[in-house]
C-alpha cells in the first residue's frame, strides 16, 4: 500500500477543492490552519488511524473540546477529500449547557455604558459602529453590507455563508447613521470604513472596544464585538419568544447555535428553579 503522507501539493489541492466547493475565505483558513496543526504534528510520518487516535489524545490534553471537535472536523474533512476514509476519527460527545456564565455576558447596562464612552471619546464612528452591531445583530464581518445605500432603504441585503438574509435598520439608528453619512461627506459605499475606504479590520474594532473597559466601568473580558450580537439576540428573543425567527434573522443555519445565544446565566436558572416552590 502507497504510505500516506501529508505534503505541501497535498494541503494546497485540499485548500482548492474548497474554494471549489465555495467555502467561505474564513471556513478555508480555519481548515487549512487546522490541518496544517496536524501535519505538523505528524512530522512526515505515514498517516494511520492510530496516528489520528494519538493526535486526537493531544488535542485533548492542550485544548478545549469545543475546539478539538473544531479541529477534528477539519483534518476529516481532508480524509474524505482524500479517500482516506478509515483515517476519520470520531468527534467528543459534549453534553448541552442549560446555562453560561454571567462573567462573559454583556448586560444592556454595561453596553450603554460603553456607548456613552465612545461617544464621550469623540469617537463617533465607533459610537454607531456600536449601535449597529446591537441593533441589527448583524456579524462583524458583515459590517461591509452596511452601506450608504443601505442605510437610505432601511436594510441591508446580506450575503454570507452561501445565504442571503435581508438586515432591517430600525428608524432611529438609520436616522443616526444617515447624519454620520453626510457629516464625513461619503455618498456611496461602505460606512465603516478606513481612510483608504477598506472595511474596518475585527483586530481595530476589538482594539477600540477595550479602550473603553476602563471608562465604562466594564469587565474586559466581556467586551468583544460578537458579545453585541449575543445581547442583541436575548433582547429579540426575551420579546418575542420566536427561535426559529431569531434564527433567520441571524443568519443560523438552524437553531441549535441559536440556543446558545438565548442561554440564561446560572444565576438565571438558578432563579427560575427557585420560583418553582417544590420542595415543602
Amino acid at each position: 500500500m502507497k504510505k500516506r503522507m501529508i505534503t505541501e501539493k497535498l494541503i494546497e489541492e485540499f485548500k482548492n477543492n474548497l474554494r471549489m466547493e465555495e467555502k467561505s475565505l474564513a471556513t478555508i483558513s480555519k481548515y487549512i490552519h487546522d490541518v496544517n496543526v496536524f501535519s505538523e504534528y505528524t512530522n512526515g510520518q505515514c498517516i494511520t488511524k492510530d496516528i489520528v487516535i494519538q493526535y486526537k489524545e493531544y488535542l485533548l490534553k492542550n485544548y478545549a473540546i469545543r475546539s478539538v471537535n473544531s479541529m477534528l472536523a477539519s483534518i476529516n474533512c481532508l480524509f474524505a477529500f482524500l479517500g482516506w476514509n478509515d483515517c476519520s476519527v470520531k468527534s467528543i460527545k459534549i453534553q448541552r449547557q442549560i446555562f453560561r456564565s454571567a462573567e462573559k455576558e454583556l448586560t444592556k447596562q454595561e453596553y450603554f455604558r460603553l456607548v456613552q464612552a465612545a461617544k464621550s471619546k469623540g469617537n463617533k464612528r465607533l459610537y454607531l459602529l456600536l449601535q449597529t452591531i446591537c441593533g441589527t445583530g448583524i456579524r462583524v464581518s458583515e459590517l461591509k453590507f452596511i452601506t450608504v445605500e443601505a442605510v437610505k432603504s432601511g436594510q441591508a441585503i446580506v450575503s454570507n455563508k452561501g445565504k442571503t438574509r435581508s438586515v432591517f435598520i430600525v428608524r432611529n439608528l438609520q436616522n443616526k447613521l444617515m447624519h454620520y453619512i453626510k457629516e464625513i461627506g461619503i455618498t456611496t459605499g461602505i460606512v465603516f470604513r478606513t481612510s483608504k475606504g477598506n472595511p474596518i479590520s475585527r483586530s481595530n474594532i476589538w482594539k477600540d472596544m477595550k479602550n473603553l473597559c476602563t471608562q465604562a466601568n466594564v469587565n474586559p473580558n466581556k467586551v468583544f464585538p460578537h458579545n453585541l450580537r449575543h445581547l442583541f439576540a436575548r433582547t429579540f428573543y426575551s420579546i418575542e419568544k420566536d427561535i426559529a425567527k431569531l434564527a433567520d434573522i441571524l443568519g443560523h443555519s438552524g437553531i441549535d447555535t441559536t440556543r446558545i445565544y438565548i442561554m440564561a446565566t446560572g444565576c438565571e436558572h438558578q432563579q427560575r428553579m427557585e420560583n418553582l416552590r417544590l420542595i415543602i
